[in-house]
């Protein structure tokens, strides 16, 4: 998607706030120019999906891409029991990733180590949960399995597939992901996205500045504040506690600032004096 989109836009200097698994759809944020300078301050943003998992079946990835590894009956399921194993994997909980995964071991990917024949077992990581909604359970294939769809709101880092894994899990039937969509990426919401065939139509995107407003505090700036900015000195405090957006009078995005002691220091200045 990178490269793609480096070539509808003509630069070399796009990247991106966060990947897909290859069987997802959705949003994904990506940076032009001085916009990949925001990207470090997405990639941890809260994330919502929408999805489907499947209960009765196992794969090696916890996802539809993966070789079937066990399957189990899960037509004794009841929605109340369902419900109950929900809000067990609501809220802050430790959640071990996926084996097939990118994360690194010893240097090496983890899904590399797996493909190679070898047993990997990813460390627990705190990841926080804010919504785990159920919006349908249906029997298919006879009711040996039930597929459910859900939204989840999550942490960054959290992974959906370990999600369904570890709700099948703890119902004793398996589970794994059947369909995976994301939907939001901080302030940044699907219905603001644009196909790769729509943009190679009109290469519309969201300028810096509203990307920035739609992330940060907002700040307006004085000329002599953003004159003052743009040497890279500091200026007065901000109200909040949070990185800040500053804009010039002109309404162009000048700096990122954050409080400390008694001024605001920039972090990022976009508009730096010639």
């Amino acid at each position: 998607m990178v490269g793609r989109t480096r070539r509808l836009a003509g630069t070399r200097k796009v990247g991106h706030a966060g990947t897909l698994d290859p069987m997802a759809t959705g949003v994904l944020v990506l940076g032009i120019n001085k916009a990949t300078r925001l990207l470090t301050y997405i990639v941890g943003a809260n994330k919502t999906y929408t999805a489907t998992i499947r209960l009765g079946e196992s794969t090696i990835t916890d996802d539809a891409e993966g070789e079937l590894v066990q399957a189990r009956i899960a037509a004794a399921l009841t929605e109340e029991q369902i419900r109950e194993s929900v809000a067990k994997l609501t809220g802050p909980i430790e959640q071990v990733p996926s084996s097939v995964s990118a994360i690194k071991v010893n240097g090496e990917r983890s899904y590399a180590r797996v493909r190679a024949g070898e047993e990997v077992k990813l460390a627990a990581r705190p990841v926080t949960i804010h919504r785990f909604e159920i919006h349908q359970i249906r029997r298919e294939r006879g009711g040996k399995v039930q597929d459910i769809d859900v939204t989840v709101e999550c942490s960054s880092g959290t992974y959906i597939r370990a999600l369904a894994r570890d709700l099948g899990e703890d119902l004793a039937v398996g589970g794994h992901l059947t369909a995976l969509r994301r939907t939001e990426v901080g302030p940044y919401t699907l219905n603001r996205a644009r196909t790769l065939e729509q943009l190679a139509q009109d290469f519309e995107y969201l300028p810096m500045e509203d990307a920035a407003d739609a992330l940060f505090p907002r700040r307006d700036l004085s000329e002599h504040e953003r004159s003052e900015l743009s040497f890279g000195r500091r200026i007065g405090v901000n109200q909040s506690e949070e990185t800040t957006a500053a804009f010039a009078p002109d309404g162009s995005l000048v700096a990122l600032l954050k409080n400390k002691g008694e001024n605001a220091r920039p972090e990022l200045v976009f508009t730096p004096a010639s």
